[in-house]
């Protein structure tokens, strides 16, 4: 498994032929699919193909924030074509608060159900918690070069 890590899930998903896991998007740098826990109504995680642990490992580079960007496009499709009549939220858990050291886009059609699951996807500020995909691209936008 080129790229991926052998003890990560999500590259398991990813890599192994045998998976059950159902796709529902592939392309040549992401996956999508239903999260196995749903908090909300639609629940999907796009993950990268290629193993990245945190939102801690990306930088303030072009392919950092286009893998971001691409991310939230096919999670924001899924959404508008599964869910187009409600509320749609997206962005990532920061260590030490994600589940599976596997950078993944958590995708909702919100209401949280239960409702009281919202609390799993707040920002703690400087601890760290949820952060919205937007403002994930914000820290990640590459400066302008120096010309």
């Amino acid at each position: 498994m080129a790229g991926a890590n052998q003890t990560c899930i999500f590259c398991q998903i990813v890599h192994d032929p045998n998976s059950t896991t159902r796709l529902l998007h592939t392309d040549e740098k992401v996956v999508a699919f239903q999260d196995i826990k749903p908090s909300a109504q639609r629940h999907y995680l796009v993950i990268p193909k290629e193993h990245v642990p945190t939102v801690r490992d990306l930088q303030r580079r072009d392919e950092d924030y286009s893998l971001v960007r691409h991310m939230l496009s096919v999670g924001q499709e899924l959404l508008l074509k599964d869910a187009p009549q409600t509320t749609h939220r997206f962005g990532f858990h920061q260590p030490p608060f994600n589940s599976v050291d596997h950078l993944h886009l958590h995708c909702f059609a919100l209401p949280f159900m239960p409702r009281w699951k919202f609390i799993k996807y707040k920002s703690l500020g400087p601890f760290g918690g949820f952060i919205e995909a937007e403002k994930l691209l914000e820290k990640l936008r590459p400066l302008p070069s120096k010309v």
